[in-house]
């Protein structure tokens, strides 16, 4: 899909969908191909839906109950939330296709909810949408999609899956400002072969009209922004609901080892973090480090939290090329450490204290263990080669 232009509002009925180019490239005639669509009851998702149906596959929707219900119903503008069950499945509704609810909870708490708490506690920064992508969406939901018989299953998420020479290749949405690169870098190669994002090759703007002209409801619905079981916005609390006892106290360190105050929890500090260090000094300071074994909160100079290199763990590669960290040395990448930042060049080496790592060309600031380092190809920089989850860092001081 590589359009931008929408049909006109209200032209639902003669609008063309071969102007979008969707074809998913499967075999058999379309009416009988099945489709599970995830529907989160979002307006992308919802939309992926109506374009499929529109298309003429046989699309199945299905929505994840993920988290507890009567606590989510309660929540606005959060992913997967009670009332976008609803919304999931009144949309459905009107489209007169097969709608499912799964629970999912166990998994959820198990794979992402847990996950988080224990990241935070050993001082790393979870990323819990990448978690739910890699394990619960596109390895569990996937396979109950396959077990519908369907020949493939889509998305709502701003991200083009394109066919190269060598089979299936992620890259870089359309609209770089949907771009959802960074959050699925761990999808396989054969989640790939079975995956198909519909949107990837239109903007959000394009997205909302087309669901005014196709006449979903959800057309003008906004766009979630919270972690879904973090109500409140407060990891803490989340953390000390899971994890009981988890904010002990400490000290707030410099980095040249003087005791500068004391703390209440490193589960309350991230890397990079100013505001709220609760500590009077002649300079700003920031967070550049966290040992949750000796319950320090390490904060320096912005300058302390330049890193020139990161060791990376849970390696995933979709490039061409094999995957061991021998053939991979010295390859030039373009490396992202953050979702809301631009690629930058790096190159690939095997590391000494992970598999693999990544040196940046120029450092990068407030990097931390437990983020992503997502590679894209440096011809275009769009074209996705995989990624890691960072392990390690080496300040820019340690490397001069």
């Amino acid at each position: 899909m590589t359009t931008k232009t929408a049909a006109p509002r209200g032209a639902a009925d003669a609008f063309d969908i071969d102007r979008l180019n969707l074809d998913l490239g499967l075999p058999g005639p379309r009416a009988s191909t099945r489709v599970v669509a995830a529907m989160s009851g979002g307006v992308d998702s919802s939309v992926t839906a109506a374009l499929l149906k529109r298309a003429g596959y046989d699309v199945v929707g299905v929505t994840l109950q993920l988290y507890d219900y009567g606590q989510a119903l309660k929540k606005k503008g959060a992913c997967c939330a009670g009332t976008d069950i609803h919304d999931a499945r009144r949309v459905a509704d009107a489209m007169a296709i097969p709608h499912y609810v799964l629970d999912y909870e166990s998994r959820f708490r198990d794979a992402v909810m847990d996950d988080f708490a224990d990241t935070y506690l050993a001082g790393a920064t979870p990323i819990p949408c990448v978690r739910c992508n890699q394990t619960v969406k596109f390895t569990d939901l996937l396979g109950t999609a396959k077990d519908l018989g369907a020949a493939a299953m889509a998305t709502g998420h701003y991200i083009r899956r394109e066919v190269g020479p060598h089979g299936p290749e992620l890259h870089r949405a359309a609209d770089a400002a949907k771009d959802q690169s960074y959050f699925l870098f761990a999808t396989t190669r054969d989640q790939l072969d079975f995956l198909r994002f519909p949107l990837g090759g239109l903007s959000k703007e394009v997205t909302r009209e087309l669901a005014a002209d196709l006449g979903l409801d959800v057309a003008d619905k906004p766009d979630s922004q919270d972690i879904c079981f973090v109500p409140s916005g407060r990891y803490v609390d989340v953390i000390e609901r899971l994890r009981p006892g988890a904010g002990e106290p400490g000290d707030l360190v410099h980095v040249d080892g003087t005791v500068l105050g004391r703390h209440d929890g490193v589960i309350n500090y991230t890397v990079g973090q100013r505001r709220g260090l609760g500590i009077a000094a002649g300079e700003p300071l920031f967070v550049v480090k966290l040992d949750p074994d000796a319950q320090r909160v390490v904060v320096g100079p912005r300058e302390a939290l330049l890193v020139k290199r990161v060791g990376l763990k849970d390696v995933n590669w979709l490039g061409d090329a094999a995957a061991d960290a021998d053939a991979l040395d010295g390859r030039p990448v373009l490396a992202r450490v953050r979702s809301t930042r631009e690629p930058v060049a790096a190159r690939l080496v095997r590391g000494s204290d992970a598999p693999l790592a990544v040196v940046f060309d120029v450092a990068e600031e407030g990097v931390a263990p437990g983020q992503a380092c997502v590679f894209y190809d440096p011809d275009g920089g769009s074209r996705v080669l995989g990624g890691g989850w960072i392990a390690s860092t080496t300040s820019l001081s340690d490397t001069a």
